[in-house]
């Protein structure tokens, strides 16, 4: 009995100190630059141990400093209902659920919205397991309750990768384009969403056919996104 109390005593403790680190950390990142992520440790680690150069371009830049293209292409890419959710699109959910069981599991689709990419990318690991995903859930909770759409697009590109060893929005556009992030035109920012859903494989500076295909479709859907508001403007307008 008295084992059981301390076991329980234990559990609490853990889940206050869980709840507390996470919450601050979230609060800390409403202010503070996002200079690494667990996604560059692990690429570094990677690369190190199949004898590679060691290969990280990351730069940090607040988000007036990066081209508003670059945020209506990946809008039009990855999260069309980036402005109007709350963290979770269910209808993009729903048709990727019906679209995977179509498929007999051969290939699966993701629903993952902006939002969801940046709690990934800042506080977790890459996986598929179920306790990741819960992991991801509850912290995109955090961030959509305690970030503005804003910071959260200005994290998001300046964390996500973006190539090999390349990193958010001002590393690709001078690895790839020899610019500044606030140079880019709105076909480069275009192709740049492009190689999104694989950006190891898919490079914005070697287009493939497939690539320039995507370009031209997210140019097209650019056209019907919404301009990202700045911070402290209504997002419905």
């Amino acid at each position: 009995m008295l084992l059981l109390k301390k076991i329980k005593k234990i559990l609490r403790w853990m889940v206050v100190v869980f709840l507390g680190s996470t919450i601050l950390s979230v609060v800390a990142l409403r202010f503070l630059p996002v200079y690494f992520t667990p996604l560059m440790f692990i690429r570094v680690g990677q690369q190190v141990m199949e004898g590679k150069e060691i290969r990280l371009r990351h730069t940090w830049v607040p988000l007036e400093k990066i081209s508003p293209d670059l945020p209506k292409a990946v809008m039009a890419s990855e999260d069309s209902h980036f402005l109007s959710h709350h963290g979770f699109d269910f209808k993009a959910i729903e048709s990727a659920a019906r679209r995977n069981l179509r498929s007999n599991g051969k290939r699966r689709l993701g629903a993952s919205t902006i939002s969801q990419q940046t709690a990934k990318n800042v506080f977790l690991w890459p996986g598929r397991t179920w306790t990741r995903k819960a992991f991801e859930v509850y912290f995109t909770a955090l961030i959509e309750l305690m970030w503005s759409k804003q910071r959260i697009m200005e994290v998001y590109l300046n964390s996500i990768e973006m190539g090999d060893g390349i990193y958010g929005a001002e590393a690709v556009a001078r690895s790839n384009f020899g610019c500044s992030a606030d140079e880019l035109t709105s076909g480069q920012c275009a192709l740049i969403a492009a190689t999104l859903p694989n950006p190891i494989r898919f490079d914005s500076s070697r287009p493939s056919p497939y690539v320039i295909k995507r370009k031209a479709r997210i140019l097209h859907e650019m056209k019907y996104v919404k301009k990202l508001p700045r911070e402290g403007e209504d997002i419905g307008k």
